[in-house]
Parts: C-alpha cells; sequence; structure tokens
C-alpha cells in the first residue's frame, strides 16, 4: 500500500504485520532507591526499548492507536519485600480500568527480592493509555524497585 509494506506472506505462509503495534520495554536503574511510597502508586519507568513497531510507547505510557484487545505483560522484581506490609499490588492501570495481581507478604521474614509477573488481555479504545505501578500498603519504606532484566513491560494488539 503506498509503497509500504502493510502484510506480508512468506512461501511457508507466515504472516508479518510490521505496523501491528506491539512493545517490549525495560529499565536499566534501580528505582524508588528510599524505598517506594507506602499507600501510594508508584509508577514504574522504562528508559530502555528493545522495541517499539509503530511507535505508540513514550514517556513510560502506551498509547492504543486503534480499538481493540490488547495483551499486556509485567515482570517486575522488588528487593526488600517487607514481611510487615498489608500487602502488595502490581497494577497494570489503562485508561477503562485497573488490573492488578495482589501479594499478602505473610512470610516468616523480609524478602531479598521477589518478582511480580502478571498478564492481562484488556479492551482499549483507540487512544487509551496503560501504565505499570506497584503499590504498597502499610509496613516500613524500604521496598526498592530493581532493573536490567529484572523489569519488563511489553504488550501488543491481538484482535
Amino acid at each position: 500500500t503506498a509503497s509500504s509494506t502493510r502484510l506480508a506472506i512468506d512461501s511457508t505462509g507466515a504472516v508479518t504485520m510490521p505496523l501491528q503495534p506491539a512493545f517490549s520495554v525495560a529499565n536499566a536503574g534501580t528505582q524508588y532507591g528510599s524505598g517506594i511510597n507506602l499507600n501510594t502508586q508508584n509508577y514504574i519507568g522504562f528508559d530502555t526499548e528493545t522495541f517499539d513497531q509503530n511507535a505508540d510507547f513514550a514517556s513510560n505510557t502506551f498509547t492504543a492507536p486503534v480499538t481493540g484487545r490488547y495483551q499486556f505483560n509485567a515482570l517486575i522484581r522488588v528487593n526488600s519485600l517487607d514481611t510487615s506490609a498489608t500487602f502488595y499490588q502490581l497494577v497494570i492501570n489503562t485508561s477503562n480500568r485497573l488490573y492488578y495481581t495482589t501479594v499478602d507478604p505473610n512470610f516468616s521474614s523480609d524478602l531479598s527480592y521477589f518478582n511480580f509477573n502478571f498478564s492481562i488481555l484488556a479492551d482499549m479504545d483507540a487512544s487509551d493509555t496503560t501504565s505499570v505501578y506497584i503499590y504498597q500498603q502499610g509496613g516500613s519504606q524500604q521496598t526498592t524497585v530493581t532493573g536490567g532484566n529484572d523489569i519488563r513491560f511489553s504488550g501488543y494488539l491481538v484482535a
């Protein structure tokens, strides 16, 4: 279409769509070095794009270019998980609703590290946005968000 490939089917039948919205981002450094703030939304920053097909991810936020169903995946590693906290939540925040996973840190002692892994299929309208935050209810302000391969956020248009 207009000298641009919108859909390609190779000889094996594999289909690629080079403008299909898809992204994968990470963060190289530790965030909230003094500990995440208690009882509030602590948004996660992403400074490294592995890829951003269709350029829909900017300023730590994905913006849906079209209405559809989007698969989102988040992996966030925290250090110094506080067992005195009431709970932790990893939240994928979209314009339409919040999706979250909750952890009750009822462990025998504080954990040196803990991985939050979360995936969701979300309904989004064109121009809706999504971002990721972590929430800690109660306890001590000691939990940090690590960087490198332990912090990732990805998504793509499914249908």
